[in-house]
């Protein structure tokens, strides 16, 4: 049985490299959730007038890795002080989020928020909040860095 995780937590491209990088985790993609606008592509949402997030949706088998590791992952990998920015990628499609699916996820992803607040300088200002409806991004985003690796292969 898989369970699903969906994390924003920057640029897409990288938290999903990231999370399958983790034994247990049985799929990734990335696409946009959090918004206003219907079926959003990557423009609408690079414009900043959708409201989405750039998201990396997780499905894992809770028998191999518990929901507890794929947020100390997501805290590991990007800085959840920094208000809609991780690093030069500025914007709200770019803010650190957590879409819980479950009550129990989200139980979890409060206390693991609280657990983590004396290891910033800064308060977090990451958001969790209710999974709501997910567009896929385009093929062409989906598992981006392995398929660059790939191409630079050939």
């Amino acid at each position: 049985m898989t369970s699903i995780a969906t994390f924003g937590a920057g640029c897409f491209w990288g938290t999903e490299q990231a999370f399958r990088q983790l034994t247990g985790v049985t799929h990734t993609s990335v696409g946009y959730m959090g918004g206003h606008f219907e079926n959003p592509c990557y423009l609408d949402v690079l414009s900043r007038i959708t409201g989405h997030a750039e998201v990396a949706q997780i499905s894992y088998d809770p028998a191999v890795i518990s929901y507890e590791t794929l947020l100390a992952t997501f805290w590991q990998i990007h800085d959840p002080t920094s208000f809609h920015r991780q690093g030069a990628d500025r914007g709200e499609q770019y803010r650190s989020v957590i879409f819980y699916h479950t009550d129990e996820q989200r139980q979890w992803a409060h206390q693991s928020k609280q657990s983590m607040a004396s290891h910033y300088p800064k308060p977090i200002v990451t958001e969790i909040v209710a999974a709501s409806a997910y567009w896929l991004a385009t093929e062409e985003h989906q598992q981006y860095f392995e398929k660059k690796t790939a191409r630079k292969l050939l």
